[in-house]
């Protein structure tokens, strides 16, 4: 698994929904899901239906993932142990993250609301900021050593590929 790879500036903003999209960067990622939360309600939900809490290297590994409960709510995911971790802590934030799903087309998003925990996939498209009306603006990351609120990427997905 490969965390998400940025590449140069990423053009001019679109419309989504009524909601304005910033690019900031191109993405590329294969991930295994984690988790998935899917959002009806609310401008929000309009544009970004889907989120998937995402793992690569480590926390891509069967072995690892037993030891921990993963869990999503309120756009927010959370990990959890019992006892010890099974890798340190600062190795589970820098390769999981919780990534806001924006399809660019009704194709992807078949792709993107057929996924489960456990599968393997390939995004590629932008990380973009969004602005919607009445809610406001969210910031998508650029940094894999966040935690917290404000560290979610917010993808625009061009393209889904379930291996």
């Amino acid at each position: 698994m490969t965390p998400g790879r940025l590449r140069g500036s990423a053009g001019t903003y679109r419309e989504r929904k009524g909601a304005q999209l910033t690019p900031r960067a191109t993405f590329t990622a294969r991930v295994r899901v984690l988790g998935r939360e899917r959002y009806w309600l609310g401008k929000m939900g309009d544009v970004a239906p889907l989120d998937i809490a995402v793992g690569w290297g480590r926390m891509s590994d069967s072995g690892v993932l037993k030891d921990l409960e993963i869990s999503q709510s309120n756009r927010f995911y959370y990990w959890h142990y019992d006892d010890e971790p099974p890798i340190p802590a600062d190795e589970i934030i820098k390769h999981s993250a919780n990534w806001h799903l924006i399809p660019a087309n009704s194709t992807t998003w078949r792709t993107l609301r057929g996924l489960r925990v456990g599968d393997v996939v390939t995004l590629e498209g932008r990380l973009v900021d969004v602005e919607v009306p009445d809610v406001g603006v969210i910031r998508t990351s650029l940094s894999r050593d966040d935690s917290g609120a404000g560290s979610c990427e917010v993808v625009f997905v061009e393209q889904a590929h379930r291996e």
